[in-house]
């Protein structure tokens, strides 16, 4: 079960591959993903306990130098975060879906986290700057007012607010529109 995450952003990709390597040596982690993306940027996420993941981002920001975007350490993270990224959440019922949208994707984890904490929701994907111009999603659905309490609480969430580009939440949303986001 992931406890802690941590999550690295560099507008480097040949210091993002040192960063990681920096990141696995420095304490007992397990690498969910590092991965190059647009416009050139090198993501981390990795997992372990809260003492190894602190660790391990200052390692790697320490070699990332300048380069850093943006860091975080989640302690407790809700593991549909982690579903969502990895893109393996299919809800079936649709009563509403929200959308939350950054500049920074490491706003989007922290919004994730805080708004599948918030209310009951299912977190669809939380989409990491892959081939968007380096921004970044969260889609979530569930009952309207869960799905409102979520959205508000993710982009109000102190790590969150001054990256939020937009946000929206469509109560019954057409089939075809969620399928689309799938």
């Amino acid at each position: 079960m992931l406890e802690t995450i941590g999550f690295l952003e560099l507008n480097s990709i040949a210091k993002g591959v040192e960063a990681a390597d920096a990141i696995l040596k420095a304490a007992e982690v397990d690498l969910i993903f590092a991965k190059a993306s647009c416009p050139g940027k090198y993501y981390i996420l990795f997992t372990g306990e809260v003492a190894a993941v602190e660790a391990s981002i200052e390692a790697g920001a320490a070699i990332g130098e300048a380069h850093v975007v943006d860091q975080c350490v989640i302690p407790r993270v809700h593991p549909q975060v982690i579903k969502a990224i990895n893109m393996s959440t299919t809800p079936e019922d649709v009563n509403a879906v929200g959308v939350m949208e950054f500049y920074s994707v490491t706003a989007s984890v922290y919004a994730a986290d805080a708004a599948v904490k918030a209310a009951d929701v299912d977190l669809i994907d939380v989409r990491l700057g892959t081939g968007i111009g380096g921004k970044s999603f969260v889609i979530l659905t569930g009952e309207v007012a869960a799905v409102r309490a979520s959205v508000d609480a993710g982009i109000h969430n102190e790590n969150a607010e001054g990256m939020v580009v937009s946000n929206v939440v469509i109560p019954s949303p057409h089939r075809q529109i969620f399928e689309s986001l799938m």
